[in-house]
């Protein structure tokens, strides 16, 4: 079959499609309100204060930005849940827990090589250089010879008593082996990766931690250029090295806010946005914080002016990330089984001319997890190698990115897609059978270094992240039978689209030599994700309009098998 038939087939599909009612309220329109009330000012200022500090859960940088939260929602017409009323559709609280483990801050550190006038690293310019969980030297520093360690091997046949231990690789096995059982009085190490591009970002570093312990000492992380003058001095000969750290540690409370709006209609049903605070970077995650923010503040705003309601709940959680997603979907488990979507708000803000990358919807669990090939590509993150039976079968993939997609469209923004990766707050979600996506950057050249501050941040990123991401909460939110035949429709185009994509690479392959089954697995594969993934959008059906959408699944499903059908029996011809 050639590439022109294909084409030729996608095009007939969606011209037969039949005249479909559309939703009283579209997702394009909910896009040209928010255009018209969204900046990202918002957004962009809440970055800028929470980017301030080294943030962990329970330190005082991450509950000022709670309160920095709670401040901008109390402002925009929420009430703290203790002092509301039954009338009172906007609320927050501020959840509190005891930490398990102390908290940790840090205050100043220093190293510097014996003999030079300045110091290796310091604090002031690298905030990153030491390991969370580090306690603090002695006032006046503590002095060591520094000893290379290149491995495990080598470090069981040496003596580190006293030392400082200096190591690129296996540093958290060697920290417990070196100083927690043999002595040692610290360690230095450097293993910034490749996409970082440490050679070009000299000064950068990647924060590290050592786990709790309470016999924890400290760890310091180089940058690229504080590791070659430290190597290039131990080829010289003994090196001696001052450290002076400054940290904290102390028992806390952990902090989580939970703000809602209450759904007019239906609002024991709901949306869950997350926004994990912890980690010290601007874009890492202030940025999503401050993005949360500025979409509560607006929805309650317009929903006030009556330029659109939320007919189902709209749920937003600031805290510790995945902790405080996971804990909320399973300490309830009647309001966790009406939860229906969940997005993920992590690395949203990027101005991506500085940092590179792009900014990415990771979608739920598809066949590109599994055959990872044509325009899908994993990020330097890396996925694991998904089968078939983790596959998650849903509209969210492709209304998201349909959305998202109209609004890059729109403001000249590229928007792109990875397949699952997991590691962020869309992760409990999955994991608790409720369709939830990641909307993030990478690759990022500055992730997880203290080089991601607020001149990697764009308030126009910022801006068009919330429109979106907004538009589609509210789509759903009041979606009906009508929304769900929109969706019906966004999904089977990008169906067909799919299909005639794999086929085409399937073609390829089978004339490349590979065996045909092997294609026809993956065509296959696709055609059942997506007719199940249309069959999900039943879940925003109106109880008097359920016939209406069922004809509508079963017409788009018929096409999606009619064109599996015809590439399956071409390739094997």
């Amino acid at each position: 079959m050639t590439k022109n038939l294909v084409l030729l087939f996608i095009s007939a599909v969606t011209l037969s499609w039949g005249q479909v009612k559309n939703s009283a309220v579209t997702t394009d329109d909910y896009l040209n309100i928010l255009r018209r009330n969204i900046s990202g000012e918002i957004a962009y200022e809440t970055t800028a204060f929470v980017e301030q500090f080294w943030r962990v859960a329970g330190n005082e940088g991450f509950n000022k930005s709670i309160h920095k939260i709670a401040d901008g929602l109390e402002a925009a017409g929420y009430v703290q849940e203790k002092n509301a009323s039954n009338m009172d559709r906007f609320t927050f609280r501020i959840e509190k827990r005891p930490l398990q483990h102390p908290t940790w801050e840090i205050a100043d550190a220093e190293i510097t090589l014996v003999g030079d006038n300045k110091p290796l690293l310091s604090h002031s310019s690298n905030r990153n250089m030491v390991y969370l969980n580090s306690i603090s030297t002695p006032k006046n520093g503590t002095t060591a010879e520094i000893i290379l360690v290149r491995d495990l091997e080598e470090l069981r046949k040496i003596s580190v008593g006293g030392k400082i231990i200096f190591t690129e690789r296996n540093i958290i096995e060697i920290y417990k082996e070196g100083v927690l059982k043999k002595g040692a009085m610290g360690i230095v190490s450097y293993d910034n990766p490749a996409y970082l591009q440490p050679e070009k970002n000299v000064n950068s570093i990647q924060f590290r931690s050592f786990p709790y312990d309470s016999k924890n000492t400290w760890g310091i992380a180089l940058s690229f250029q504080a590791k070659e003058k430290l190597k290039a001095a131990l080829e010289k000969g003994k090196v001696f090295a001052k450290v002076n750290i400054s940290s904290k540690m102390y028992p806390s409370e952990e902090l989580t806010i939970v703000a809602n709006i209450k759904g007019s209609a239906i609002p024991e049903e709901r949306i869950v946005f997350s926004a994990h605070i912890q980690e010290p970077g601007a874009n890492d995650n202030a940025s999503g914080v401050g993005a949360q923010l500025e979409i509560a503040t607006m929805a309650a705003k317009l929903i006030k002016k009556d330029s659109f309601d939320a007919q189902r709940t709209m749920t937003f959680l600031w805290g510790d990330e995945i902790i405080s997603t996971n804990r909320y979907l399973q300490e309830n488990e009647k309001r966790a089984a009406t939860i229906k979507w969940g997005l993920s708000l992590d690395m949203v803000g990027e101005n991506t001319a500085i940092t590179g990358g792009s900014f990415l919807i990771e979608k739920m669990p598809d066949p590109s997890a599994i055959w990872t090939r044509g325009k899908d590509k994993h990020t330097e993150w890396g996925g694991t190698l998904l089968t078939l039976e983790d596959m998650k079968p849903h509209y969210l993939n492709d209304f998201i990115i349909h959305t998202f997609m109209n609004q890059g469209k729109a403001a000249q923004w590229s928007v792109n897609t990875n397949p699952y990766e997991g590691g962020s707050d869309h992760t409990p979600f999955l994991d608790n059978q409720i369709p939830g996506l990641l909307l993030w950057h990478f690759t990022d050249q500055f992730y997880h270094t203290d080089s991601d501050r607020m001149d990697k941040v764009s308030q126009e990123t910022l801006k068009n992240v919330c429109i979106a991401a907004l538009a589609s909460a509210l789509t759903l939110v009041n979606g009906d039978s009508y929304t769900a035949m929109d969706i019906v429709e966004i999904v089977k185009e990008a169906a067909t689209k799919r299909l005639a994509e794999e086929f085409l690479l399937s073609e390829k392959c089978v004339k490349a030599g590979k065996p045909v089954k092997n294609e026809v697995d993956i065509i296959k594969a696709w055609e059942d994700w997506y007719l199940k993934a249309i069959t999900s959008s039943r879940d925003l059906a109106s109880p008097e309009n359920t016939v209406i959408l069922d004809k509508a699944i079963l017409q788009a499903q018929a096409i999606i098998e009619s064109q599996s059908r015809i590439f399956v029996t071409e390739l094997e011809k």
